[in-house]
């Protein structure tokens, strides 16, 4: 039956499919298989794919840190998935997620003693997770700066949407007497790490965590440490990375971002749209959240603002937003437990209601990132690194976890 519908049919149907039956498909012939592993069929069928939002977070009571996944159509919170973490992850010290690009989550850390990937603790490690296939990679990130040299450096993490090829950029900024700027970008394509040459940003900046990832651009909150006024920092920007021609840029913001103090202020995305957020304190009580509005530069819109619940000390930041638009917020509850502890709550801007997801964890400790089904290092199996599958994930429906 099968042979009688045209291949190209074929292709458009399975393209549909989730990532699940894709990998069983990949065995039924070596046409299905040559098919799902080219670079066409993984970025049309990333485009077909339902959101998820992936939940990181930390609880006083467990030993290791907490992956869920939610899947985010009308079912939200309901389904709800509990990853099994590869050995890369397990191995991280003091990790964080950097970022998520076409189905990947970044990772970095610093790897542990006596295991077999990078045993000496002082080399900072980079984990690319692909969640729906069950693959990683890690990547030692260089550091090869004498200690001597007052410098800093960040990273960020992206795919090109050309290639569909996974890139790090290591950005360094050296301060002591004239400012320059170094960066290095990492390829999976070819396991190594290269220097930029050219397209460097010209003027000093400092980027504020996180990034996000908008078509092939990777994007921080910036500011400029040498513009001030009564000592406070008084110039802030957003700072980009082209994926695509590896070019840095800068956005402007209006008047009334630019000269906010940059604690206050923090970069999102929503629908595939740049949006910052705007806090009135360091306490967070109140946010405001502005959208930009098509990539043009000091065209922001204010969408809403949203209060911490009265119940709680203070908000906390916006973590990320489901499709629908809704904030994912993380509120403190201080109910006189040794640890400060967090709820995780979604807010509803229409009604302004509180959804409380019944997660609760160590504060400061949650991040939330979202992220599609895609095939995306699906056969990497050379580049110097090391590629292994996690074990099954645990899959629950409206469970407090």
């Amino acid at each position: 039956m099968l042979d009688e519908i045209p291949f190209h049919i074929q292709a458009e149907i399975i393209k549909r499919l989730p990532v699940v039956s894709l990998l069983q498909f990949r065995s039924v012939s070596k046409g299905c298989k040559s098919l799902i592993d080219s670079s066409d069929f993984i970025a049309a069928h990333s485009v077909t794919q339902p959101q998820h939002l992936l939940l990181r977070y930390e609880n006083p009571e467990e030993t290791t840190e907490k992956y869920v996944s939610f899947v985010d159509d009308d079912t939200f919170p309901q389904q709800r998935f509990v990853h099994t973490l590869p050995q890369s992850i397990k191995l991280l010290i003091n990790s964080t997620i950097l970022g998520s690009s076409h189905g990947l989550l970044c990772l970095r850390g610093y790897c542990g003693v006596g295991e077999n990937l990078f045993p000496n603790l002082e080399t900072e490690t980079v984990v690319l997770w692909n969640p729906s296939i069950r693959k990683s990679i890690s990547v030692a990130v260089p550091n090869n700066i004498n200690p001597d040299l007052d410098h800093e450096t960040d990273l960020g993490f992206g795919v090109c949407s050309v290639t569909l090829d996974p890139k790090i950029v290591q950005i360094t900024q050296f301060n002591k007497t004239s400012y320059h700027c170094e960066a290095k970008v990492y390829t999976v394509s070819s396991g190594k790490w290269r220097s930029l040459s050219s397209n460097l940003p010209c003027k000093p900046f400092r980027v504020l965590w996180p990034q996000v990832v908008v078509d092939r651009f990777i994007y921080w909150c910036a500011f400029d440490p040498m513009a001030k006024e009564n000592g406070l920092p008084n110039h802030n920007l957003i700072m980009s990375f082209d994926t695509t021609n590896e070019n840095f840029g800068e956005i402007d913001l209006p008047d009334n971002l630019r000269r906010h103090p940059p604690i206050q202020l923090c970069i999102s995305k929503l629908r595939e749209c740049l949006v910052m957020l705007e806090y009135d304190n360091i306490l967070k009580r109140a946010c405001v959240v502005w959208m930009m509005e098509n990539g043009v530069q000091k065209s922001f819109t204010k969408l809403y603002t949203f209060e911490a619940p009265y119940w709680s000390r203070r908000t906390g930041t916006a973590l990320g937003f489901t499709n629908s638009g809704q904030p994912i917020m993380e509120v403190v509850d201080d109910h006189g437990y040794v640890f400060e502890m967090s709820e995780l709550v979604a807010y509803e801007p229409n009604s302004k209601r509180l959804n409380c997801l019944e997660i609760y964890g160590t504060t400061e400790t949650f991040f939330v990132n979202s992220y599609t089904e895609t095939l995306v290092l699906l056969g990497r199996s050379d580049c110097n690194i090391v590629i292994e599958d996690d074990e099954q994930e645990e899959m629950t429906f409206g469970v407090d976890m």
